[in-house]
């Protein structure tokens, strides 16, 4: 089998780093997640606290905490009866920079009209 062959049977290797960036973006796209992210902007915070806060059922919010945590974009520690949650230092520096951008182009990100209108 020639050499071309071969290339053309063996299926594109994906660009791992890309895939994780636009899953990261994909995780941060969530309007839940991303109000929970926010929320942990002003420290850590219990589950109770988050529910309170982001006004989502209990288990909604700890179904969107485990994904967070998988992602390793938040960390969580045991204190007695409760979960205590924080964000990753990483994470607090990337939202920042998000909020910045995103008032700096709100006008426009307000007019899209290819997201959809049920974004804002």
């Amino acid at each position: 089998m020639s050499r071309r062959a071969r290339l053309r049977e063996e299926p594109a290797q994906p660009d791992t780093a890309s895939g994780a960036s636009a899953r990261l973006f994909k995780v941060l796209g969530d309007p839940t997640r991303l109000r929970i992210l926010e929320a942990l902007l002003g420290g850590e915070r219990a589950v109770s606290q988050l529910v309170d806060i982001v006004g989502a059922p209990q288990s909604r919010i700890s179904n969107h905490l485990a994904c967070l945590k998988w992602c390793r974009l938040v960390t969580s520690e045991r204190r007695g009866r409760n979960v205590i949650y924080r964000l990753d230092s990483d994470v607090e520096r990337l939202l920042t920079a998000g909020r910045s951008l995103a008032a700096a182009h709100e006008d426009y990100l307000a007019s899209c009209t290819r997201i959809g209108p049920d974004w804002v």
